[in-house]
């Protein structure tokens, strides 16, 4: 019988953390999901200087070989080893944490004061809310729930180019 998809993910995750920690990177996230009927393990890694294809190519050999061996994966899928990016996804406790005091934008499942993303500070994130504060020096809280994706943001504004 398969697993699903958040148990395999939780499976391969010690594997990956140490097949970032031998390459000398981060874990990120690690997600098993199926995308235009495929099916893909994602394993997103990090380090404080960037992320290179050399770093994404080790730690693709390392955790490769621990998949090859212990096989948990009963359906055919692909494997692919990347960076968060620059607009890195935040999913994780400690994901928000890294970002306090960032930018950060906001997806919302419903509207609130009339738009369904916000762009703010992140001046705190907890299981049961996201608080944003704006130039203007207002904050807003946002219930956890309410919240459908959260991501760092950058100003792409290139001056007018």
């Amino acid at each position: 019988m398969a697993m699903n998809r958040q148990a395999v993910a939780a499976l391969v995750r010690p594997w990956a953390e140490s097949a970032c920690k031998t390459a000398g990177c981060a874990l990120w996230d690690v997600e098993y999901l199926r995308e235009g009927g495929e099916n893909y393990l994602r394993v997103t890694i990090d380090k404080p200087e960037g992320v290179g294809i050399a770093d994404c190519e080790a730690v693709s050999r390392l955790l490769n070989d621990i998949l090859d061996t212990e096989d948990p994966i009963e359906e055919s899928y692909s494997f692919q080893v990347s960076s968060p990016g620059v607009e890195r996804e935040l999913k994780r406790p400690e994901h928000f944490d890294q970002f306090i005091g960032e930018k950060v934008r906001l997806r919302l499942y419903k509207a609130l004061d009339g738009a369904k993303e916000h762009i703010g500070v992140l001046e705190k994130a907890d299981e049961n809310e996201i608080v944003l504060s704006y130039e203007d020096g207002h904050t807003v809280s946002f219930p956890r729930e309410n919240v459908a994706k959260a991501k760092a943001y950058f100003d792409f504004d290139f001056g007018g180019l």
